[in-house]
């Protein structure tokens, strides 16, 4: 299959990468964001990059609304056409309807050369006639199609029910958005070195540390490679600032804290930043996503210790003043940065997910001492992996509460880790039960759920 992706003639290198990309990821197995990252995308020229990545996130983000107007176009609307077929009729529709600087006749021509190319000869007419009838109607703006419209109904009428109609649609019109790249910088002297290298900067909203990046790639730089400057949503950044400042005693450092779930290691460093005299055991399950935090965190692998474990199966015992639960979670939350899964997810698979949940967060209990603190985080918007996991978990044992994290806030506000006006703007995700809740559209980030929790004997 893969020869004959990369040997089509007279096709964009562009259009190929895409549809290279987006046939993977509709296999299932790959990632539009991995696929994205990889060799072959790096060496096509930078606007050809910048396309393809442009049209590979389009058509994930809108591939719900795409396929509903191509059925509609289609003699027989419920027949099932090959993948190739699908994939070049949505990267030539979102091309006419999203793009505007692509010529009709370009998204036409090589849609159709990629369904022949591909293997599908037969379909070829039926690709043209239905990209020109599109065509017709002329462009559309983003902005001009409900978001809810390209997500799963499931979804949608989930979250008008817990949420209300108003947030609701603001989470979705983020899920349709390309994310703010925010890095997190350490210190002025690094912002000078990449304005100095044509990045231009904005101050974030929330975490004082997280710089929004305006213009420029900021991954291209030295201070990238370096590690000087690193990619991480402030919601992320603000979740490691939460537990590095979580710990029971009063304005004492912990000396030793668990990363229950600590891969790819961006709220990991934090934790070591913000805690110098700490010991930090850093656990994953993936071996190989193990070694890539292993390199990531190689300053502090003097005190930082990456385990090769199971965070449902810990079996420390009171061994730690502080964990981290960041546990494995829908991702509901990430849909403008990930939205490929809203093509995967199923409306169980949130309660499905509840007991991995569950259980990392009773072991991530169970491994720190009495009067030891735990954060527990996802990046879901699904009550089944958030207010009702620490609900059940809670239920099971007396000896355990739940802290309430607008203390928290505030000192971090006063000691100048949020902004300015930040701590004022963080309360008002804060929840009934003290937990705190981001939710995207609302708040400048991603979609997080966070809440606190202490072992009392």
């Amino acid at each position: 299959m893969r020869g004959w992706v990369e040997d089509m003639p007279r096709i964009a290198p562009a259009r190929k990468a895409a549809f290279r990309i987006l046939l993977a990821v509709e296999g299932g197995r790959d990632h539009a964001d991995e696929l994205l990252r990889t060799k072959e995308v790096d060496a096509l020229a930078p606007a050809d990059r910048n396309l393809a990545t442009a049209m590979v996130l389009g058509v994930l983000r809108w591939q719900i609304w795409l396929d509903e107007q191509v059925r509609a176009r289609l003699k027989r609307p419920n027949a099932r056409l090959d993948p190739e077929v699908r994939i070049a009729l949505r990267l030539g529709l979102f091309q006419l309807r999203f793009l505007d600087r692509i010529p009709a006749h370009a998204a036409i021509d090589e849609s159709v050369e990629l369904s022949k190319q591909s293997g599908h000869r037969f379909a070829a007419g039926m690709v043209n006639a239905v990209l020109r009838g599109s065509a017709a109607q002329g462009e559309l703006r983003e902005q001009e199609i409900e978001g809810s419209a390209a997500h799963p109904v499931w979804m949608v009428e989930r979250w008008a029910a817990v949420y209300g109609t108003e947030a609701m649609q603001a989470i979705c019109r983020h899920g349709q958005s390309q994310p703010r790249t925010t890095v997190r910088v350490a210190d002025a002297a690094v912002a000078e070195e990449l304005r100095g290298a044509g990045i231009a900067l904005a101050s974030s909203e929330l975490v004082a540390a997280a710089q929004t990046v305006t213009s420029g790639d900021v991954t291209a730089g030295q201070a990238f490679r370096a590690g000087r400057v690193r990619v991480q949503d402030e919601g992320s950044q603000l979740i490691a600032e939460l537990a590095a400042r979580a710990n029971g005693t009063a304005g004492e450092e912990p000396k030793k804290i668990l990363d229950a779930c600590a891969a790819p290691g961006g709220k990991t460093l934090i934790l070591a930043e913000r805690n110098p005299e700490a010991r930090i055991v850093a656990c994953e399950s993936s071996p190989k996503r193990l070694a890539e935090l292993r390199a990531r965190v190689a300053a502090y692998a003097d005190r930082v210790e990456c385990r090769l474990a199971d965070a449902a199966l810990l079996e420390e015992s009171a061994a730690f003043d502080l964990a981290l639960a960041d546990v494995p979670c829908s991702g509901t939350g990430t849909l403008g940065r990930n939205p490929e899964i809203r093509h995967r997810l199923r409306w169980d698979d949130p309660a499905r997910l509840a007991g991995l949940q569950q259980a990392i967060l009773q072991a991530a209990l169970r491994a720190v001492r009495p009067g030891g603190r735990v954060i527990y985080s996802t990046c879901s918007l699904e009550p089944e992996e958030n207010e009702q996991v620490v609900a059940a978990v809670l239920a099971r044992d007396a000896n355990l509460r739940q802290i309430a994290l607008a203390p928290l806030i505030d000192t971090l506000g006063r000691d100048g880790i949020l902004q300015a006006g930040g701590a004022e703007r963080v309360r008002q995700g804060l929840t009934p039960e003290g937990a705190l809740r981001l939710l995207p559209g609302i708040m400048p980030t991603d979609g997080f759920f966070v809440a606190l929790m202490e072992r009392r004997a």
